[in-house]
């Protein structure tokens, strides 16, 4: 068995669109050829002849191109449902009134492939909404790798001090778009000057993405890009995990600080329902005041975000790329039986 994993753009002028951005999708994509390798299974970037199964993580023009040529070869095509016109929303200042179009684009890409993976049973329902045959979708988890993300106290020590954290210090991991909460993770560090703020992520330009303010508190920093050697002290230098974000299609920044064992607080949008539990294993919060509360209480209280962090770290071992390396090699070998 031959796989093509392909990512559009990944390879393109040295692959500079993928350049110091660290997305869920480059993460995913990662994971995907970790998970394969753990299972000796062939796999290629790049599409060829003796490939058995097109893998295709974004949907985009030369991927409808490849999806209708392994098709014609009567080969197996699977895509990846990283991108739903929902979460188009918020993220560029042009994306809002494209967000119909792109649906419809979705719907028409989507519909080419044998298999659909949707990260979640929240992404599931709205490409079933869309009108795709949901007996071709299968809810996989994006993973983690739990050899890349785990709890240590010697770089957490590295990280506070790289990144200047003196206190009880909350942060996230993202993009430095609307659609993730910026608005939401600046009010919180307004209302808690005595804790340091933390956002780790590329920041557009202003030409693409709405700006952030100039007059910023003291206690919030947003560090633009993260160097991917970094990237494990970043996570062991919070105490608290928030992830304001208003629409997610799984959240992989979430499973990386779940693998640390950090308390999480998230917002409560339905993505989450069936996998995050409220005063389970994370806080849920559907407004900034509930966001104040949920880090007040957390803050406070040393049993709580112990109980919450251990909790959800079991969640992350659930999703671990070994728990899913079995079902990708059964998926394949369904798929090509078919």
């Amino acid at each position: 068995m031959k796989i093509c994993l392909y990512l559009e753009f990944y390879n393109f002028l040295g692959g500079i669109l993928f350049k110091n951005i660290g997305t869920g999708l480059l993460s995913s994509f990662r994971g995907q050829k970790e998970i394969l390798n753990y299972q000796n299974i062939a796999f290629v970037e790049e599409w060829d002849n003796s490939c058995d199964i097109l893998q295709i993580n974004t949907p985009w023009l030369k991927s409808i191109y490849l999806m209708k040529k392994a098709k014609r070869q009567g080969k197996k095509v699977i895509v990846w449902s990283h991108v739903t016109a929902e979460d188009v929303v918020g993220v560029f200042r042009f994306s809002a009134p494209l967000a119909p179009i792109i649906k419809t684009y979705l719907t028409y890409a989507y519909g080419l492939a044998d298999m659909v993976f949707c990260p979640t049973e929240y992404t599931k329902s709205l490409l079933v909404a869309y009108g795709l045959d949901q007996e071709k979708m299968v809810v996989l988890s994006n993973g983690v790798d739990l050899e890349k993300y785990y709890a240590d106290m010697e770089l957490r020590d590295l990280g506070r001090k790289k990144f200047g954290l003196e206190n009880m210090t909350i942060g996230t991991v993202g993009l430095v778009i609307p659609r993730k909460g910026t608005k939401t993770f600046i009010s919180l560090a307004k209302e808690f000057s005595q804790y340091d703020f933390i956002w780790y992520g590329k920041i557009y330009s202003s030409m693409l993405a709405e700006a952030l303010p100039e007059d910023l508190p003291l206690n919030v920093n947003f560090t633009n890009y993260v160097k991917d050697e970094d990237v494990l002290a970043a996570f062991n230098a919070l105490d608290i995990f928030v992830f304001p974000s208003f629409e997610e299609n799984e959240g992989m920044a979430i499973l990386e600080a779940a693998a640390i064992g950090l308390p999480i607080i998230v917002r409560d949008i339905p993505v989450y329902e069936g996998w995050l539990t409220h005063e389970e294993n994370c806080l849920k919060a559907s407004s900034d005041e509930d966001f104040f509360r949920c880090i007040k209480r957390l803050a406070e209280d040393q049993s709580l975000r112990q109980k919450i962090g251990s909790n959800v770290h079991k969640l992350a071992i659930t999703r671990d790329k070994i728990a899913l390396a079995k079902k990708y090699e059964e998926i394949y070998d369904q798929i090509t039986k078919q």
